[in-house]
């Protein structure tokens, strides 16, 4: 590592010549593989733009001029290259730096950025407000890629940039999605042409003869712009809808060749308004086994720096994941029904909708970052008389806010949603963590809200909401955590569950704690633990939080004088609010409430034990709250 370990800004990278550039590009690859290869996180993006960041750095004036990656994955060389090369094995773990751009962490990531699509619209906001601040000289770069140009605020952006007269780069690095084909030596020499000097002067001189030196365009700078987009079209096989929405478009790129990567942006940095330059990656560039599995090698978890070879470790027989458990029962409900669909925004594979999708794929509809639209097509298709499973994280679920009001609730469509990565996901930090569902869908109307608090639950609720959609009832929410659960024996008989009913799971003696989904089992453990005391809560599910079972609290009321809520969302709107607003409208003033929640503020990253611990999820923390109320 003799040239990484000289630098710790990109103000040391740019003490280095061109030429030397591809052996620092090589250490660096290597030293992301041998770190991601110990400590997990997202390694094929990364890999996929390590000359593109070495070239960016290279070339533009960072910090004073803004970069930002979309989305930001992909972004691990930039940290190396500032200051955190160091610091790089805590990547992602607790107390250690975040695995996304983070404003608060260093002046180098100008923009946080942990979902996808939203560098072009923060980018332009920077560039506007340059310009109203009469700061001429600053650079404006938004790197946008991992298909994140496909998410609606990205066009919604590059539409608004059209329209603006600002300074601004757009990166496209696309590494599958596809966009343009032509990638050989006549869209070389069109880069060449034009990103050079030469022919950018000839241009402008062209632009201010028949202007007349005007900033404005007329019929024959008109005529000349689109028989030149015309010649580029036909050269490279096809129109381009980039020029077409007024971006000087350059490229496609080899977006692994840094010395000519860091000419092309030297050409383009003297160039003033909107520009595009495209650049192709392999994600996963530099290890064989993640360039030919790329969804896999996206974020692997542990593997060989050497061979590539994924590292699963030896636990033994192991309770199901939250997600397979949910992608096998919607398989068997698909097999029963033939107008069950599924929905998923770009996450086939997380959510294991990829289970319905090997033997039903045209059943299964993955529609891309595009959560909003992900929403409105499913109320779209229960129209007709199908029945919509619509799974989208839980953190991702707040883009479609409006469309689950305005096109799914207001009309009372049965859309069943299934909320995955409900509650603390861990590693992936505040942009991730599903802390804010329970809240923010209570206060909308004719809801259905549920949470299971084992895998038979999960099965359970999903035939539930599925009746309740043949039916044409309510739209129906079930939210479930990310990872495992905790039956071996998952497989049971599904029971359809009357809605809005709880379920008392133990009696007790003057404590009743109420628990929402699968922190159940974690009192159930304090439970057993404090009983050692003379302590003897009784534990209810409650299950639904809406419609809230009114019935059972009111006859518990009676019996339990201490309410305990227990709940993996935030404190301020889920089920401790409810139970309190329940509580106050009967003036039931004689019952003591306390929670346990995430507290009111964003939630870092970490390991789920340590982030437990944190927010007094851990068993230890529960037990004792509740020999303090006993």
């Amino acid at each position: 590592m003799s040239y990484l370990d000289q630098i710790q800004t990109p103000e040391d990278l740019r003490k280095l010549s061109v030429e030397e550039l591809p052996t620092l590009c090589q250490e660096l690859r290597r030293f992301i593989i041998e770190q991601t290869a110990e400590h997990p996180g997202h390694l094929g993006s990364s890999l996929g733009v390590v000359e593109l960041t070495v070239a960016l750095h290279y070339v533009f004036d960072t910090p004073n001029d803004k970069l930002v990656w979309d989305v930001g994955h992909q972004a691990y060389c930039h940290k190396i290259l500032t200051g955190r090369k160091d610091q790089f094995s805590t990547n992602r773990c607790y107390g250690g730096i975040s695995g996304f751009p983070r404003r608060e962490e260093s002046e180098y990531d100008a923009f946080g950025t942990g979902h996808s699509s939203t560098s072009i619209s923060a980018v332009l906001g920077m560039a506007m407000a340059a310009k109203l601040n009469g700061d001429k000289e600053r650079n404006h770069i938004a790197v946008i890629g991992d298909g994140a140009i496909g998410g609606g605020m990205a066009f919604e952006a590059m539409n608004q940039a059209a329209y603006r007269d600002v300074n601004m780069l757009v990166i496209l690095n696309d590494n599958k999605i596809s966009i343009d084909q032509s990638t050989g030596a006549m869209s070389k020499y069109l880069l060449t042409l034009t990103a050079s000097p030469a022919y950018n002067r000839f241009k402008n001189r062209v632009w201010n003869l028949f202007t007349f030196k005007s900033k404005s365009s007329n019929a024959i700078t008109r005529f000349f712009s689109k028989m030149g987009n015309g010649l580029k079209g036909y050269l490279l096989g096809g129109s381009n809808w980039f020029q077409s929405l007024g971006y000087r478009y350059f490229g496609p790129a080899d977006g692994h060749d840094v010395i000519y990567l860091v000419k092309t942006l030297r050409s383009l940095k003297q160039l003033p308004g909107l520009q595009l330059l495209h650049v192709i990656t392999v994600k996963g560039k530099g290890l064989e086994m993640a360039e030919q599995n790329q969804t896999t090698y996206h974020a692997p978890g542990k593997f060989d720096p050497e061979t590539g070879q994924i590292i699963k470790p030896e636990t033994g027989d192991q309770p199901p994941k939250y997600q397979d458990v949910f992608g096998h029962t919607l398989l068997e409900i698909a097999r029963q029904d033939e107008k069950v669909v599924g929905i998923t925004p770009a996450m086939a594979t997380g959510c294991s909708m990829t289970i319905m999708d090997a033997e039903f794929p045209e059943r299964v509809f993955d529609v891309g970052i595009a959560e909003q639209h992900a929403v409105t097509l499913a109320a779209g298709m229960v129209t007709d008389g199908l029945t919509v499973f619509c799974n989208i994280y839980s953190s991702f679920l707040q883009r479609g806010y409006d469309q689950v009001i305005h096109d799914v609730a207001l009309q009372k469509l049965p859309v069943i949603f299934c909320i995955d990565r409900a509650g603390l996901v861990g590693e992936d930090g505040a942009t991730h963590q599903g802390a804010f569902d329970l809240a923010f869908l209570r206060s909308v109307p004719d809801l259905i809200i549920s949470s299971p608090r084992n895998e038979h639950e999960l099965r359970n609720l999903m035939w539930t909401a599925y009746h309740n959609a043949r039916a044409k009832g309510l739209p129906f929410v079930i939210r479930y955590p990310r990872g495992r659960g905790v039956l071996l024996d998952w497989r049971n008989e599904p029971q359809v569950l009357p809605i809005g009913k709880s379920e008392l799971l133990q009696e007790g003696e003057k404590m009743l704690v109420l628990t929402l989904g699968p922190l159940a089992n974690q009192v159930s453990k304090a439970i057993q633990m404090v009983e050692a005391d003379g302590i003897h809560p009784a534990l209810l599910d409650v299950r639904y939080l809406k419609p809230l079972d009114e019935a059972m609290l009111h006859e518990l009321a009676q019996r339990y004088p201490v309410w305990m809520t227990v709940e993996d969302g935030t404190e301020k709107g889920g089920l401790f609010s409810a139970v309190a607003e329940f509580l106050e409208t009967n003036q039931l003033n004689n019952i003591r409430l306390e929670h346990i929640a995430l507290p009111d503020r964003f939630i870092s990253h970490g390991d789920i034990p340590s982030l437990y611990k944190e927010v007094g999820f851990d068993v230890e923390h529960i037990a004792d709250k509740m020999r303090q109320l006993g």
